[in-house]
């Protein structure tokens, strides 16, 4: 019985995180304007309201305050006229310096906070859109109680912020070099490598398959919108078939419902490119935390052993 109830309201979650979803692309549609678009919202509709990810619910007042602060802030920095990588540069200092302010450890965050760079967002509908839909997260999980039982408080690990930034300025040099800037920001992965950079334990196999389950993703996304003109059926296909592809590879990752929605705000000449780019990212972000993590694994275990 409880078994047919928790089916039961996993099905009725999904289907109230997708008219969600649904509803965000159709009003940009309506409005034609594509900076209503926030494709980390899809994420955040899936770990909140259906996977009921703890850290993402746990203290419900910064699921707006976190990524709709950072959203502006990453506003405020597209509107300086410095080079695209020196505003990426910038964000990622204040985006980290904010977080660690305000005691927050909330993964979107840092999605909203470099999507205006992205997407290269003028319109104050943008940051409206961002208070808008935060809102809305946030009251989901109110209502329905969804963080009730949870400890509130939770112990951050600041360290592991400078990693991602140096990684990140690494990632940047080689797009540079290559001769794609726009690429410097990919925010589905970003999140996923802030992410799994918290974890204590990490491994090859979990690697592997966070890289092909967000490099699919982008692939079927990118194929969706050169083949259909409609956004809106766009986004219905690319989530039933994003629930498909996690059921199929066997793991729980809200960043590739995100991933679909990209190329509606990514510029034209990147979205052609967003699935090889999408793998190599992955292959450079995902193999670099593997050996950290095996590094500081070891690192630990040594530690350990000196002190028994």
């Amino acid at each position: 019985m409880n078994t047919f109830v928790s089916k039961k309201e996993t099905i009725i979650s999904y289907v109230i995180a997708f008219v969600f979803i649904l509803a965000m692309v159709a009003v940009s549609v309506m409005l034609k304007d594509r900076e209503v678009i926030l494709p980390e919202m899809a994420a955040m509709a899936i770990a909140m309201w259906v996977y009921r990810e703890a850290g993402w619910i746990r203290q419900p007042s910064k699921i707006f305050l976190a990524p709709s602060l950072t959203a502006a802030i990453g506003f405020a920095v597209n509107q300086l006229s410095i080079a695209y990588f020196g505003k990426v540069i910038l964000t990622l200092v204040l985006l980290m310096l904010f977080l660690r302010i305000i005691q927050s450890n909330l993964a979107p965050s840092m999605a909203t906070g470099l999507l205006p760079l992205v997407m290269n967002a003028t319109e104050w509908s943008f940051i409206i859109s961002v208070f808008t839909f935060t809102i809305l997260l946030m009251l989901g999980v109110l209502v329905f109680g969804l963080n009730k039982g949870l400890e509130k408080k939770v112990q951050i690990q600041y360290k592991y912020m400078i990693v991602f930034f140096a990684l990140n300025i690494v990632w940047i040099g080689l797009v540079w070099v290559a001769g794609y800037p726009q690429l410097a920001v990919i925010p589905p992965i970003l999140v996923v490598v802030y992410e799994v950079l918290q974890k204590p334990m990490y491994n090859g196999k979990m690697a592997f398959k966070q890289g092909l389950v967000l490099t699919i993703s982008a692939t079927v996304g990118t194929l969706l919108y050169f083949a259909i003109h409609s956004w809106i059926l766009i986004t219905l296909l690319a989530m039933i078939l994003m629930i498909i592809l996690l059921r199929i590879v066997g793991i729980r990752m809200p960043a590739v419902y995100a991933f679909p929605l990209l190329p509606f705000v990514f510029p034209d000449e990147i979205i052609i490119r967003l699935p090889i780019g999408s793998l190599v990212a992955s292959v450079f972000f995902f193999g670099s935390v593997l050996m950290f993590k095996k590094v500081e694994m070891k690192r630990n275990k040594t530690e350990m052993q000196i002190q028994d």
